[in-house]
């Protein structure tokens, strides 16, 4: 792929806005990024939070631990850490500085009860809605669709800023152009100079908060566990390397993570098995970083139709994805990538998404297994079939049907998860 073909270009922005840092759970910490930006249009503390969220957004934040709070949960303390304590302009590392002496802040705040949560009646899986009032003076800020995408913000009735917002979901429409061909012709060609601050940031963010998961203590501690039994299974040591990034991340770790795709847990599943691959086969840097380009890119490729926030896992599309990434390490070439694609998301495309927590290092782990059980059966000559199933003739006819199980089958399937999580 020549530079001066759209799609380079394309690619090359796509990689440098979907590769971000960010301190937690991505969903509490946009609330918390929200009610930043509205204490600061508001130019005081507020006397009253009124944070209004989509459901996923409920579902997201419910049960995962907000960094720098001392273990503390939920869309209150994302909330009220926000107002009190965050830095708006670090945007999703907005709390990265809070100190105990701020959260002593958050704690009287939060005795006050000057926060309130209500529902949001919205077509976006991703909406949050902040008011913000201090006396007369009143601040709104909006966000939807992705993590720091402010729609509106306006303070006692002055717009300040405004977006047109779609009616559905809106995914940034230069990802149209991603196809699984396009994306390894991308990155056999891509100069790494192009890409390589948010690749090698990636690498070293991600690979940090994995150690930390296998050297401490963190929720379930499926990563620390499966590494401890790996041996020399090859496999197994991939699906513990991702799991224990998880594992920390989920549990309040207060590392950084390099996100895609809006998420942490599908940064480090898109990332951490391909760098854990090339360490164990003496693989250089260079063709790393270039498998890690495919990884992320068709991570965001899969997400395009089907969304950022739904029913459906998107632990699943970043597995599927590394293990096409690890096919691509190994010189598959197009052929290869897009029947481990394939064979991996028609056996583990049912998994459900029922919000942040200690089990999503599981889930990522047994996504990797079927990745690369994708990956092992396109060595040994068996694949699955159009008609097997949501299989399509064509990984890209297959991806366009997964996208749609998830948007639009499982949409009722979200509704009920959430019902179940808050005892409805």
């Amino acid at each position: 792929m020549q530079r001066t073909d759209e799609r380079y270009q394309a690619y090359v922005q796509i990689l440098r806005e979907e590769l971000k840092p960010a301190m937690g759970c991505t969903e509490p910490i946009a609330v918390a990024y929200a009610c930043a930006v509205a204490r600061q249009t508001l130019g005081q503390l507020p006397q009253q939070v009124t944070l209004h969220v989509s459901g996923n957004i409920i579902k997201n934040v419910k049960s995962v631990v907000v960094p720098n709070t001392g273990g503390r949960r939920g869309l209150e303390v994302a909330a009220a850490v926000g107002t009190v304590a965050a830095r708006a302009e670090a945007q999703l590392e907005c709390i990265a500085h809070v100190t105990d002496q701020d959260m002593e802040a958050v704690e009287e705040y939060l005795a006050q009860e000057r926060v309130t949560i209500l529902p949001l009646d919205t077509t976006h899986p991703f909406d949050i809605l902040v008011e913000v009032r201090a006396g007369e003076d009143v601040a709104r800020v909006r966000m939807v669709d992705q993590h720091t995408n402010l729609v509106h913000v306006s303070r006692n009735g002055q717009v300040l800023q405004e977006r047109e917002v779609p009616q559905g979901m809106q995914e940034n429409p230069l990802q149209q152009l991603l196809t699984v061909e396009g994306i390894l012709d991308f990155a056999d060609s891509v100069d790494l100079e192009d890409i390589r601050q948010p690749i090698q940031q990636q690498a070293q963010l991600n690979w940090a908060i994995s150690q930390e998961g296998l050297e401490g203590c963190y929720g379930a501690m499926i990563g620390k566990e499966l590494m401890a039994q790996a041996g020399n299974d090859w496999k197994a040591r991939l699906r513990a390397r991702a799991a224990a990034g998880s594992d920390a991340r989920m549990s309040g770790c207060e590392l950084p993570v390099v996100i895609v795709s809006g998420s942490g847990n599908q940064g480090l599943t898109a990332s951490l098995p391909v760098m854990e691959y090339a360490a164990m086969k003496g693989i250089g840097e260079e063709q790393m970083y270039r498998a890690m380009v495919v990884s992320n890119l068709l991570t965001v490729h899969q997400k395009t139709n089907l969304g950022r926030l739904s029913a459906f896992c998107g632990a699943v599309n970043a597995a599927c994805a590394a293990a096409a990434a690890i096919a691509y390490l190994d010189g598959m070439g197009l052929d290869g990538v897009a029947h481990t694609l394939v064979n991996s998301l028609a056996v583990v495309s049912g998994m459900v998404c029922d919000g942040a927590k200690a089990s999503c290092a599981a889930k990522i782990s047994l996504a990797l297994e079927a990745g690369l059980m994708g990956y092992e059966m396109y060595k040994a000559g068996h694949e699955f079939y159009d008609g097997d199933g949501i299989v399509k003739k064509g990984v890209e006819n297959t991806l366009n049907m997964v996208a749609r199980l998830g948007r639009l089958g499982m949409r009722e399937t979200d509704r009920e998860i959430l019902r179940i999580m808050t005892g409805q």
